[in-house]
């Protein structure tokens, strides 16, 4: 492998002129800085990345623990922390806690042996359940700096990044009511033990309590597939006096459109729905879902860049910085 110091030799220069040349120092010439980047490309050389460790006392990467990568959001999300990452010249390791509070234990431990300058987490499923979280807490006692989103723990200080579950499922709430003159409006939830389900069904609960309104709640945690499918049927075949379902994530919404159809309803004549997802998740359903619009790449950007701020300097102090969501409505509203 290529050194600094052949490269150096080759050029008859010191190696202190080709590292910093390499690294586009205004103290080098651009004729020089062009020729030691010619000869280094040309010799295929790679810095070591643990030198520059030790010299800088920084690893220039984030560890990044996911619930899971199969929720459209978190994938978003997830591309947004790349992209921000990379035009900062850092790295990104990604571990996967699959919503347990054993592997997001061990995700953590792992990384935080000086492999990663700071972590950015969205909580396990279980983590919040159980009320779990010393293990992270551990970590900010540790210098570490951390930066929670979506999924956040309230008591631990440090960084986050959230959305307006509340106001933005009020919002939609009030726009059934309002708008489209609904009355009885069912909200389907399979995340009501999470920290964000608590909030939008607190949304919706003082959207229909502010309109003096009757909350019908369907709740399906841990239920899979195909018992989603069937709960949904059979409640929208018991209670037929329903005119709007509004689902807090990004699977509900779209199944129970299709159990409305299979009912013989017309949507949005007989049914609005609204759901959480993304401008592709409209494309996922006939008639196109209206949905609660997360900025989830703008979540990953904003993390990525708060939390490398705070890596270079940790006496900045902690904030909390909401990215507001939009409702964007399509065929299945009126």
């Amino acid at each position: 492998m290529t050194t600094l110091k052949e490269l150096a030799a080759l050029l008859n220069i010191s190696v202190s002129t080709v590292s910093k040349a390499l690294n586009d120092s205004h103290e080098i010439s651009e004729k020089t800085r062009i020729r030691v980047k010619e000869l280094a490309t040309k010799l295929n050389y790679k810095p070591n990345r643990i030198a520059q460790q030790l010299k800088n006392n920084t690893s220039k990467t984030i560890g990044v623990i996911l619930p899971t990568v199969t929720n459209p959001f978190f994938a978003e999300v997830l591309h947004g922390i790349e992209m921000a990452a990379t035009n900062n010249n850092y790295d990104i390791i990604v571990c996967l806690s699959n919503e347990t509070l054993h592997k997001e234990k061990r995700s953590l431990s792992l990384l935080s042996n000086g492999s990663v300058d700071g972590f950015i987490v969205a909580v396990a499923r279980e983590s919040q359940v159980k009320n779990q979280t010393d293990h992270i807490e551990a970590i900010i006692k540790s210098k570490i700096p951390v930066l929670m989103f979506d999924r956040v723990v309230n008591g631990i200080e440090c960084n986050k990044v959230i959305v307006d579950d509340f106001q933005s499922v009020y919002e939609a709430t009030k726009h059934l009511i309002v708008n489209e003159k609904r009355k009885n409006i069912l909200l389907v939830s399979n995340i009501e033990e999470l920290s964000v389900g608590q909030l939008r069904i607190s949304g919706y609960s003082k959207a229909l309590e502010d309109y003096k309104l009757t909350p019908n709640i369907l709740k399906l945690d841990n239920a899979v597939d195909i018992e989603v499918e069937k709960k949904i049927y059979a409640y929208l075949k018991d209670n037929t006096s329903i005119d709007a379902i509004l689902s807090i994530d990004h699977i509900t919404g779209i199944v129970a459109i299709n159990m409305a159809k299979r009912l013989g309803k017309e949507i949005p004549k007989d049914l609005s729905v609204v759901g959480f997802g993304y401008d592709h998740t409209q494309l996922l359903s006939s008639p196109k879902i209206s949905i609660i619009h997360q900025k989830a790449h703008k979540i990953g950007e904003m993390s990525t860049k708060l939390l490398i701020d705070s890596v270079k300097d940790q006496t900045l102090k902690t904030q909390t910085i909401v990215v507001p969501s939009e409702l964007k409505l399509s065929e299945s509203t009126k």
